[in-house]
């Protein structure tokens, strides 16, 4: 009996031909009797409150984006009166546009009728796989804060590193500007230049100039000695507190090589270096000192 049941209850539901005339009917008769005027009116009303809010929207971005603007500078104006150093407030300044033009895009979207609260929860899923995979993107982040915090160098300041040379120009969060003497761009990341060996150039007040002069042998040394030290005495930007030295530096195979030293202050350290590599070719040879070409002496044997 229950097998029959059973058996019975399997077979599908069909309904009588009356039963799917009667349902038919009803559709045709609601679709009918549809107030089609009504319903475009209502999609006309759900249309224009969809413009109206992203007008709203577009105006409070470009309304946020000059309040995000005059509170950047505001933010600048105050740390430049308190003189804050211009390294910190470059990188709090690219902080601060940064989180704020962020709040500003949540508004936006909160105004077109996105949940926000779902927003934030798939944007934080998001933002930790992003940081998972772009882990070295923190890395830099952390290396700006530590070149803030240790100051190895400041915006202005000229210096080698990551084997670029260049000015620094601006301490970004993930990365630093330099310029370079050809005003070339270069983007050093802040994690590999915090980490790697700086040659900072501009910290102390006075630099060494060096030059190497190779004179021909038999040439005076005492004379080309006196030349040199007579030519930097009458040059005001060569300070006096540590005297210029000639010295012989080595007895090369075609010359006789002096090394010249001199200490001017940091600005003028470029235009001594290059102008004296000038005057001691120049000059010297009007003191009696030659320089010499590479030579060799051939010893030929006839056998």
């Amino acid at each position: 009996m229950w097998t029959f049941l059973a058996a019975e209850s399997a077979e599908p539901l069909i309904l009588p031909d009356s039963v799917q005339k009667a349902n038919l009917a009803k559709a045709v008769e609601k679709i009918a009797t549809l107030d089609y005027h009504e319903v475009l009116q209502t999609m006309l009303s759900e249309a224009v409150w969809i413009v109206i809010k992203i007008v709203i929207a577009l105006a409070i971005y470009f309304l946020g984006r000059w309040i995000v603007r005059r509170v950047v500078r505001l933010i600048d104006v105050a740390m430049e009166r308190r003189k804050v150093d211009i390294s910190l407030r470059s990188f709090m300044r690219n902080t601060v546009r940064v989180v704020f033009s962020l709040i500003l895009v949540l508004i936006v979207v909160q105004t077109l009728g996105v949940n926000v609260t779902s927003l934030i929860a798939v944007f934080s899923a998001a933002t930790l796989a992003i940081g998972m995979a772009l882990s070295g993107t923190a890395q830099n982040f952390a290396g700006g804060v530590m070149i803030l915090m240790m100051k190895p160098y400041r915006v202005g300041d000229y210096i080698s590193a990551q084997g670029q040379s260049g000015t620094v120009r601006e301490i970004k969060l993930f990365s630093t500007v330099i310029t370079t003497t050809d005003n070339q761009t270069i983007y050093i990341p802040n994690n590999a230049i915090a980490t790697a060996i700086i040659d900072n150039y501009t910290t102390a007040e006075q630099r060494r100039v060096d030059w190497t002069v190779g004179i021909s042998y038999g040439d005076d040394v005492d004379v080309a000695r006196e030349t040199i030290l007579a030519m930097l005495a009458a040059d005001a930007r060569i300070l006096r507190e540590t005297a210029p030295v000639v010295w012989v530096a080595a007895l090369a195979d075609s010359s006789v090589n002096l090394t010249v030293r001199a200490w001017v202050a940091n600005a003028d350290y470029w235009d001594v270096f290059f102008e004296y590599n000038e005057r001691f070719y120049k000059e010297l040879p009007k003191a009696g000192i030659n320089f010499p070409f590479p030579q060799m002496d051939v010893h030929v044997k006839n056998d």
